[in-house]
């Protein structure tokens, strides 16, 4: 007989029989060390949630395009027009000025001093059509001021021209490490200055949280919420104490957030920064507005090895932010840390937002993840988090300065970006946290990428936001403390890699390791995979082959006679366990009496004092410090 109802003829698994399928498969195994992980905040991340519970509570109330944004960092003015001409006919919405100093510029930077070479960086720019965004730099209150005299230079109606002009002093302390007045004077210059802004027309933003600086630096989700809600609140107090109505200086400030490669992650703390902006305003007694909030995929995370890697990065990135909820979004070129991206790398960077938003259609929907039990339970674990670092940070205020600013000046913030940091750096070491194309199936062959042809913009000296005004700070006046570092997480990969390439160049020939295979090709094939991905993560070669089969087990006359033809140093034994039992010590033996520094792939176990007798001195494993073994590989194979 039919089942009466559709529910009953096709009956929804519960959780409890999803978990009796998984504690099959896995036999025994810990669930928690098996399928739950932990974010870089300690975040339980489980491999199944249930569907959000309560009313569905969208973080935007209406769905609507991001603006896809360009940057304008070209030092000569006439070439930035022209990559800029290309980006906005090619698509774009938004150009983000870099100027020569700021730290988004990467050494390089728009070189404007005057209104006149401003004007020429814009030619034939509709300033009107589009929105300019302006980074953060050290002569901000020099640069918003161009920008004014360009708008009635053109005759245009403030009004009508969309500017964030991107004025971050605390931004700068973190990245530059300077203050360029007492914090109670900046205060009242800001608010002089944004008063001046407005009564020219211009709507703003005209303030910007930039949490860039502290995720360069090794921040988690977390940390860099809590920093940007922290230097909001800062702001906010500041104008208000310069004679600023509050909901004004709430208008007169925006944010921008970085995109990162771990997608859950990344939209959780979009919609949460959403979240918390809407809670501060209501602890001020405001009637909460939606977060202006821009969005750059992850400098740290961009690798200059296999760079072509960089664009599934920033596709992953560019996804999370616009299913997060940003406004605006840049996608940083994939050849961006290797030099000035040429205009196909401006161009790749647009199509990856115009694909996401015209053929994804992402935008069509105002919160995606709403609703869905994974990112809601993400999401209130990350408002939770950036709530109490808030809180952790505003306990730092004292002798007049508010809380974020007194975290810098005392080290408290360093300090906990370098725990981080830290973590962070050995689970990249231990491939923990895999980059691929570079500690992940590196590729000794590739080719190389175009960049443009220009060199770094040499400045002696960071301009103050007062010396581009008119006068020079007082050295005394000036807050000055230890500036936080930009990491690229790839680094120390890279670094081994140039240091391989520097000795293939001396050596005439590329540092090789030699793989000293045991037993016939299925017996060793995993290990000497494993083997031979470690050491071309730091640019040593380790060609492989076919083995060495006898008649009774591995012929180890051909092995050293193969080993000696290699002109190889270091032998790397790859076997199997039961191989490692049989013949591990005889052909270490063998290795070390031809001059051979021997090592092992895998873990020894029980033949571990055997194999040391024997002459293996190392041994590679999952979960070992990469690093430090490359470095160690790298002075015997270059030696």
């Amino acid at each position: 007989m039919l089942p009466e109802t559709v529910a009953a003829a096709f009956p929804l698994p519960d959780e409890a029989q999803w978990r009796s399928a998984v504690d099959k498969v896995l036999k025994g195994a810990d669930f928690e060390k098996r399928l739950v992980s932990r974010s870089a905040d300690g975040i339980r991340i489980a491999p199944l949630y249930p569907a959000a519970s309560g009313a569905l509570r969208p973080v935007r109330a209406a769905a609507g395009r991001w603006l896809v944004a360009a940057r304008l960092d070209h030092p000569s003015p006439a070439a930035a027009r022209d990559l800029a001409l290309a980006d906005l006919e090619g698509g774009a919405e938004t150009l983000v000025l870099s100027f020569a100093g700021a730290r988004a510029a990467r050494d390089y930077g728009l070189v404007a001093e005057d209104v006149a070479a401003l004007d020429a960086a814009l030619d034939g720019v509709m300033l009107d059509l589009i929105r300019l965004r302006l980074d953060p730099a050290p002569a901000g209150e020099r640069n918003a001021g161009l920008i004014a005299e360009l708008i009635a230079r053109r005759d245009l109606d403030p009004a009508k021209v969309g500017v964030d002009f991107g004025l971050d002093p605390i931004g700068m302390l973190a990245s530059h490490g300077a203050l360029p007045a007492t914090w109670p004077e900046l205060g009242r210059n800001l608010a002089a200055l944004i008063g001046d802004l407005r009564g020219r027309g211009f709507s703003g933003p005209f303030l910007t949280v930039d949490s860039r600086p502290y995720h360069e630096a090794g921040a988690s989700e977390a940390q860099e919420l809590g920093a940007a809600m922290a230097t909001a609140v800062a702001y906010l107090r500041a104008l208000e104490a310069g004679g600023m109505a509050l909901d004004l200086a709430r208008d007169a400030i925006s944010f921008t957030l970085v995109a990162d490669t771990d997608e859950f992650m990344t939209v959780a703390k979009f919609r949460a920064a959403r979240l918390l902006w809407e809670r501060v305003q209501q602890a001020c007694g405001l009637e909460a507005k939606p977060m202006a909030l821009h969005a750059e995929t992850a400098w740290r995370s961009l690798t200059r090895r296999d760079p072509y890697v960089n664009q599934l990065r920033a596709t992953i990135a560019g996804f999370s932010a616009g299913v997060g909820g940003a406004d605006s979004l840049t996608v940083l070129p994939f050849t961006a840390a290797l030099g000035l991206p040429d205009a196909f790398a401006r161009r790749v960077a647009r199509n990856t937002q115009l694909i996401l938003l015209e053929e994804a259609n992402l935008w069509r929907v105002a919160d995606p993840a709403a609703g869905a039990g994974g990112f809601e339970a993400l999401t209130q674990a990350l408002c939770e988090q950036g709530w109490s670092k808030l809180q952790d940070l505003e306990r730092e205020a004292a002798n007049g300065l508010p809380g974020m600013v007194a975290a810098l000046a005392n080290g408290h913030v360093q300090q906990g970006l370098a725990r981080q940091r830290a973590l962070r750096a050995k689970a990249i070491a231990t491939r923990r946290e895999p980059i691929t194309g570079t500690s992940e199936f590196p590729h000794l062959g590739e080719g190389a990428v175009e960049v443009l042809a220009v060199a770094p913009v040499v400045r002696s000296k960071p301009e103050s936001s007062r010396e581009a005004g008119a006068e020079a700070i007082a050295s005394e006046t000036m807050l000055t403390l230890e500036a936080l570092p930009s990491v690229r997480l790839a680094e120390d990969f890279e670094a081994l890699r140039d240091e391989a390439e520097a000795a293939a160049v001396q050596l005439g020939k590329r540092p090789t390791v030699f793989l000293a295979t045991l037993g016939p090709i299925a017996d060793f094939t995993a290990r000497a995979g494993f083997a031979r991905n470690l050491f071309e993560a730091g640019g040593l070669a380790a060609p492989g082959h076919d083995g060495f089969p006898g008649t009774a087990g591995t012929d180890l006359a051909a092995l050293v006679a193969a080993f000696e033809a290699s002109g190889a140093k270091l032998a790397c034994l790859c076997g199997s366990d039961a191989g490692y039992a049989s013949e591990a010590v005889a052909a270490a033996q063998a290795l070390r009496a031809k001059g051979a520094t021997v090592w092992l792939a895998g873990r020894p176990g029980d033949l571990e004092g055997a194999l040391n007798q024997a002459g293996v001195s190392a041994f590679i494993f999952a979960g070992c410090d990469v690093i430090e073994t490359l470095r160690s590989a790298h002075a015997i194979a270059a030696a």
